[in-house]
């Protein structure tokens, strides 16, 4: 892979930090994996079998809403969320352009080591 090309995925990846940031959290981690079945739930159903209180998964799922991998959809009075799997493309792209880099640098070492 050429160092063009590695800047160009480089600088296609750089604003997926604040997707690692939201996903950094272990509560905001159950809220992407409860809404990953594809229903829309009400935060009075995500927060059922939990310790936290309305507000808090309220605010979990702002931050989720920030960075696109959680939307917010009114019916009537009532929000529902649903997963965005959108941003997760960015992140995959981005762990794929890692992998690859790690690929490299231990065939590089292993042709050292061997040689």
């Amino acid at each position: 892979m050429s160092s063009k090309h590695r800047s160009r995925i480089a600088a296609r990846c750089q604003p997926r930090s604040p997707v690692f940031a939201a996903l950094g959290d272990e509560t905001r981690l159950g809220l992407v994996a409860k809404l990953c079945a594809g229903q829309r739930r009400s935060i009075s159903q995500l927060t059922k079998g939990s310790n936290l209180t309305r507000q808090a998964i309220t605010k979990h799922l702002r931050i989720l809403q920030s960075v696109g991998i959680v939307r917010c959809v009114r019916t009537g009075r009532e929000s529902r969320f649903e997963f965005n799997p959108q941003p997760m493309e960015g992140i995959r792209e981005y762990l794929d352009f890692v992998s690859q880099q790690w690929d490299f640098a231990l065939s590089r070492l292993r042709s050292f080591v061997e040689d």
